[in-house]
């Protein structure tokens, strides 16, 4: 079982980036795919999550509105657009593969690896 996360970098606030996580090893349309982050000395966040059986979407609350969550099923891949990003923003994402429990409540049964996202103000 593979999640692959990428995309994070360093941006200005206001700015864009793109993560995706790929994943393999496993069946894609059993699971809903969740972006979560964790800032230092922060508790870790339900960022936002997809169903990949039914497309339906999941924010937070401090991301809505901004973060665009989008699947490409034929390629098990699932993406998060960010946009006018914010320094609190900074943070590790992680994707993760599991089942929507009640958001942001999230049963997780397989984790990638995180990618930097750093926003400077």
């Amino acid at each position: 079982v593979q999640l692959q996360a990428s995309g994070g970098g360093l941006v200005q606030a206001g700015g864009s980036l793109r993560l995706s996580c790929a994943a393999s090893g496993f069946t894609f349309d059993d699971y809903a795919i969740g972006w979560f982050r964790q800032a230092p000395g922060k508790e870790r966040e339900g960022v936002s999550c997809i169903s990949s059986s039914d497309g339906s979407t999941y924010y937070a609350d401090s991301v809505k509105g901004r973060f665009t969550i989008f699947s490409d099923n034929a390629k098990n891949t699932v993406y998060l657009q960010m946009n006018s990003l914010k320094p609190e923003d900074t943070a590790v994402y992680y994707c993760a593969a599991g089942y929507i429990v009640s958001w942001p409540e999230y049963e997780i049964h397989y984790w990638g690896q995180g990618t930097q996202v750093t926003v400077s103000s």
